[in-house]
């Protein structure tokens, strides 16, 4: 695929379109070049902001910082570069902290840059630990800004293996989607041999993060153990993965089209009509049920059917937790759901 090609591509998808800015998350490496190049070239430098964070905990970070720096000045986007440190005294998961972080700071920036219509000319911002910032808004407010991650074909395969090792059910298998809310991933149908090869070709360099294929991480061991494995049985598993997830998710369409039609909007449904459902419908009525209520994903309520079921037919007024903090009403012969307050010491 030539460079010109790799824009067309994503062009067609949409993802980068309308009237709002951007703002990039720009790590550095092949994928996040790729992604703001591409942006660039398609909006051009006055609709996209890029977005940074140093970590601070590697010896080559500061390196990262400065690379997209030169970047961002070469191609005349503004950038913001977030800083800041994990808390050694609140041990945790060092990935979901950083991650917790980067969107956080983005999701801040795309509600200041709402609606904003000044250009940003390559220049540089810098945040302590996240910072926050005023809402900067035009009387022309009123284009949403979006969050665009460098996410690619071979992370999506990545995705959906170690969900599918590390989380049961159909969502497992879904993988991440091309747009959520403000977030978009413009580069989910391209592999990272592709966004190499497009930098390549435009002559942009790319840092390498060591730290990414270290055997610690659960992600590193899927991308070096399971892929390699994978693409040994069958040359095309990856796209076959990629295939499989995209049918998943056209089907979860008309899956979830069934149970809206047999909740209608209501929060509850009679344990009669429940019963009378097939199995899976069952099991997707009472996910739904729990996660309206959680306001999250509650995927292990569907595995209490059976026990739900049976406290229904001993009559009286019933209740069950059911995962989460999320628990099952029985009560006059209908199912509801409550959330449940925090247990003590969690």
């Amino acid at each position: 695929m030539t460079s010109e090609a790799l824009c067309e591509r994503v062009r067609a998808e949409c993802l980068l379109a309308g009237e709002g800015q951007i703002v990039a998350m720009v790590s550095g490496g092949r994928d996040s070049v790729c992604l703001l190049d591409v942006a660039v070239a398609l909006r051009g430098a006055e609709c996209v902001k890029a977005l940074h964070v140093n970590y601070l905990l590697r010896v080559e970070a500061d390196g990262d910082e400065r690379y997209c720096a030169e970047l961002c000045a070469h191609l005349g986007v503004e950038l913001e570069v977030v800083r800041a440190k994990p808390d050694e005294r609140e041990p945790g998961n060092l990935h979901a902290w950083a991650r917790e972080l980067r969107y956080g700071a983005a999701m801040r920036m795309a509600a200041e840059l709402d609606g904003r219509s000044e250009p940003g000319g390559g220049q540089s911002r810098q945040h302590e630990s996240g910072g926050t910032g005023a809402p900067v808004r035009s009387k022309s407010a009123g284009a949403q800004a979006l969050i665009a991650t460098g996410h690619t074909a071979s992370d999506q395969v990545e995705t959906i293996l170690y969900r599918l090792a590390a989380s049961p059910g159909r969502r497992a298998l879904l993988g991440m989607q091309a747009r959520e809310g403000r977030i978009v991933r413009p580069l989910l149908a391209v592999t990272r041999a592709q966004t190499a090869a497009y930098c390549e070709a435009r002559g942009l360099a790319w840092r390498e993060d060591e730290s990414n294929d270290s055997e610690v991480y659960a992600r590193a061991r899927v991308r070096n153990g399971l892929v390699k494995a994978l693409r040994a049985v069958h040359p095309a598993a990856e796209a076959n993965v990629l295939r499989t997830a995209q049918l998943l998710r056209e089907e979860t369409e008309l899956l979830e089209g069934l149970v809206d039609a047999e909740l209608a909007g209501r929060g509850s449904i009679a344990v009669a009509r429940l019963e009378e459902l097939g199995v899976a419908l069952q099991r997707l009525v009472l996910i739904r049920l729990a996660e309206a209520v959680a306001g999250t994903y509650v995927p292990q309520a569907g595995g209490r059917v059976g026990e739900i079921l049976a406290l229904a037919r001993r009559g009286g007024r019933a209740e069950l937790h059911v995962g989460g903090q999320v628990g099952a009403v029985i009560e006059g012969g209908v199912l509801s759901m409550v959330k449940l307050p925090p247990r003590e010491g969690s």
